[in-house]
Parts: C-alpha cells; structure tokens; sequence
C-alpha cells in the first residue's frame, strides 16, 4: 500500500492567508505592523536580488499606494528605497485618512521623512502596491485606465520602467488566476508567506512576470486537504533490486482499429518508460500487423471487443492496469472495452476518446470507480461537466471569481475517482478532496510541451504508475510532474515522441 502523495508547497486562497496572518497575531507571536514591515523589507531585498543593478545604482521609483494594508506595504517599501538613495514619488490611491491602523502608521512614517511627492525624471521602477489579495470584483475603469498609463510610461531612454506587483498585480484575483481589469505588464511579483493559486492559475502567470515568495515568519503550513499544494518531484521511482518484471505491474493499453494506433503506442511507450515491468498493446485483430512492424518491448495482444478484453482480464490477474482513449474510436467496439475495463474493476486511465463515451453513455459513466482516473482537457472536460464548465468560464460580474481547483474537486467528488484537468494549470483532484496543481509556468515553463500526442503520453505515464501500485491520486500527481520535466529536459522543438524518451534522464536526476 502506498503512502499519501508528498506534494509541494502550499497555495494559500486569500482567505487562508488571512487566517494565518490573523492566528499569528491573536497569539502575540508578531503584530500586524511587524508583518508589514517585513513584507516591505523582503519586497525590496527581492527587487534588488533579481535586478542587481538597481542594487549599484539607485535611480526614481514610483510607488504607487492603495487604501488597505497592501498600501501599508507600499508606505514602508517607498521609506526603504528612501534609505537607500533612491528618489522615491508616492502616489495615494482612495482616501488615505481611511486606511487601517497599520498601514496608516507606515504612511505617517513615510510623511515625517518630508521626502518631495513628485520628480520630473521618468521612473526606473514602478511598484504598484494598489490593490492586494481580497479582490473580488473588477477593477473600475477609471483604475484600469490609470494603470494601464502607468504601464506605458517610458524612462529617459525610451526605456519601459521595472513594474513590480506587490503580493498580486492590482486586479489578479489572488483565488482564481483571473484578471480582473489590468492592462499591464509585470515583471516581477513579490508575494509572502506563500504563493497563492492565482499567481499560476489562468490568467495569472502571464500578468505576474517572475514570481518570488518571501518568508515574513509565519508558522509554515502543512497542507492539510483543504489546501491546494504544488505537484512535487516523486521520492520513489526507484526499482526493487532483485525483482521481476511482473513486481513491477503489467500495463494493458486499448488501441483503435487499423491506421489509428499511433497514439496509443505512444501512450504504451510512456507507460514502459515510466517503470512498467511489462506493457501490452491491445488491437483489433486487422491491425496486429501494423502494430507489430512498430512495436519491440511493448508486447500485443488481439482483443477484437469488449467480449475478448473480459476474458483477457478474467484470465491474467497480473494485468494492473489499463489505459483506454488515446485515438480508441467512439463506436460500438471502444464503448464495449470501456464498459468491459470499468466492471472489472481495475485501475484505469480513461483519455481521449474514452472521455467522450464516458460523456454519451451514462450507463458507462456509472462504472466508474475510485481507481480510475480522467484526463479531460478544456473541451473534454465541458463535455463530461457542463454545468461545472460553464461555472468556471463565466463572467463572475461584481462577483467573486470561482476557482479551477474548486470546479475540479466538485468534479472528482460527483463521478467518485480522480480527475486530472490538462492545462499549462494543470489541476489533479481526488474524491476525498485532495487537489494538486501541476504548474507549467514561471520557472517550470515549458511552452512546447502544447503538441499533438502530448496528453497520449500523459496517459501512459499515469497507467504506468497506476500499473507499478501507485494510488490514483499520487500517480497522477507524479505522471504529472515527470511530464514537465521531460518536456523541460528535452527543450524546444519536442513532439510527443520524445517525451518517453527524455523521462529517463529525468528519473537519474531524482
């Protein structure tokens, strides 16, 4: 029996982060304003970190502060640029008199310097601290059109200036990753404690730039279930020594007719790839001789229907697990191996193909099981959940923004198995109500890795370690991640193929 995945950092909602923030304050381990102070520190330090030069060569910032404690932060990151020979220009948005305690103790901080509040020189570095995480509406107009032109001005040289976005850029809703009004560009976002979903959910790794997370000394968080953790680097991959192959898992990959079996090759590679100590190819007889003159480690097998996948499975207990859509065909022949797969009750991957019979035939969508797990993509997924899709795309109004982990996990609970929603945000969530994020941005990019036959591969990976014993949840969590890093490892110009290929490298690296 496998042990609970081990996932990565913690992404705390606005609402945790408050939380935490708050207990820590309540137990008299810090106040607010030292928190403040801290968090205009580390904003600093990181400005300096990623820009050295600035750090030599201190020029004019503009710091632009907010009505709320994110402003408060703006106050004491204005006095600290001050202190370090910086010509600072603040500019208030809202009523300044109505700012909270904290955060008007560091605006009267910042005025008893008796610093000019205007400079005729364009700014090296613009810092918006306008708006913070507890955003949940669209910014005005009349703000959005002011920061757009902020965004535009040019220094001395023609020059952009540095924008750097304090804790989230003003507008990001720090839950949902959706932009609520910002025409700007960042280039760098400081954020504290931890970084929140919305700073690699949709919208908001493009809005950000660079991301750094500073540590203003708060307890840290473990993670319990109701907090969305980053995907993390698998700690057991490694092979038994002195095994065999079937203590390793048999994995069975359901092809599609004849000149349809490309993908789910693919897939069959991945899962040999990953670990699998034997990988099977089902495929209609017609097409054993094209599958044959492709295929060496990944072995066949004829299985014409779900009549022969039945006996198949009734006969060899060893076959672990199985992977069905990849290019599978949504006639009556893919349907009765989706039915078949599903009643006997084996862990199983259902991509592609075998989404869209899971989504047509609620007969089929019945059978599944807590060891199964769905790999839909956007339009994959619209199909399986509309009402859930349509929550997620719509325009939230004067509202609050839902989330993409919240949708995935109503999801994973309402068909009871693991679900796994494909994106550059890739979101994993189980029926207990675990959900991971597997984040292909900042500094985990990997643009490329949007080709054909990519989420083939995907599956296969996944079946593999379902096939090696891994829990639904926690091997696509790691399919997951060891997918980006072989995209990663192999660079520009992959194609899907090259995935398989590129694990390996990763694997000696773990």
């Amino acid at each position: 029996m496998n042990a609970e995945p081990m996932l990565g950092a913690p992404l705390l909602t606005s609402d945790q982060m408050r939380a935490a923030e708050q207990a820590a304050i309540g137990s008299g381990a810090v106040s607010g304003a030292q928190l403040m102070e801290r968090a205009g520190q580390g904003t600093v330090e990181a400005i300096l970190r990623h820009w050295p030069a600035l750090a030599r060569n201190p020029g004019q910032a503009l710091v632009l502060c907010g009505p709320g404690n994110n402003g408060g932060d703006g106050y004491v990151i204005a006095r600290l640029l001050r202190d370090r020979g910086w010509s600072v220009t603040v500019r208030a948005f809202g009523d300044p008199a109505r700012l909270p305690p904290d955060a008007r103790a560091a605006r009267i901080a910042w005025l008893e310097l008796g610093t000019a509040q205007s400079a005729e020189a364009p700014p090296d570095l613009i810092v918006d601290a306008i708006l913070g995480i507890g955003l949940t509406r669209d910014l005005d107009e009349s703000l959005a059109a002011e920061i757009a032109a902020i965004h535009a001005l040019k220094d001395r040289d023609g020059m952009r200036p540095r924008v750097v976005a304090v804790d989230v850029p003003s507008g990001l809703c720090a839950d949902s990753g959706r932009n609520r009004g910002n025409r700007g560009c960042y280039d760098l976002t400081v954020t504290f404690h931890s970084a929140k979903p919305g700073h690699y959910l949709a919208d908001g790794p493009e809005l950000c730039g660079a991301l750094r997370v500073v540590d203003i000394g708060l307890p840290q968080t473990n993670g319990p279930q109701d907090v969305l953790c980053l995907t993390a680097s698998p700690t057991d991959m490694a092979k038994r020594g002195g095994g065999h192959k079937f203590g390793h898992g048999h994995a069975l990959v359901l092809s599609g007719g004849v000149g349809r079996g490309g993908a789910a090759r693919m897939a069959a590679r991945g899962a040999l790839r990953i670990g699998a100590g034997l990988v099977t190819l089902g495929c209609p007889p017609a097409a054993v001789i094209e599958n044959a003159a492709q295929l060496n480690a990944v072995m066949l097998a004829r299985i014409a229907d779900g009549d022969a996948l039945a006996r198949l499975l009734d006969e060899d207990e060893r076959i672990a697990a199985l992977a069905l859509g990849p290019a599978l065909g949504t006639d009556g022949r893919a349907l009765s191996l989706v039915l078949a797969a599903l009643k006997s009750g084996r862990r199983t991957v259902l991509d592609a193909d075998a989404l869209t019979l899971l989504a047509r035939h609620p007969e089929a969508r019945a059978r599944l099981h807590q060891g199964c797990v769905l790999t839909p993509h956007g339009g994959e997924f619209a199909r399986l959940f509309p009402d859930l899709a349509e929550r997620l795309s719509a325009d939230p109004g004067r509202g609050a923004a839902v989330s993409k982990p919240e949708i995935i996990r109503a999801a994973a609970n309402r068909v009871g198995c693991t679900v796994l929603f494909k994106g550059a945000d890739t979101v994993i969530a189980a029926p207990d109500g675990q959900v991971a994020l597997n984040a292909a941005s900042h500094e985990r990019a990997a643009p490329w890795l949007a080709t054909a036959g990519a989420g083939d591969v995907l599956a296969g990976f996944i079946a593999g370690l379902l096939a090696r014993g891994r829990a639904p949840f926690k091997a696509a969590c790691d399919g997951a991640w060891l997918h980006v890093e072989s995209a990663r490892a192999f660079g520009p110009g992959l194609i899907a193929e090259d995935l398989p290929e590129a694990l390996p490298g990763v694997l000696r690296h773990l």
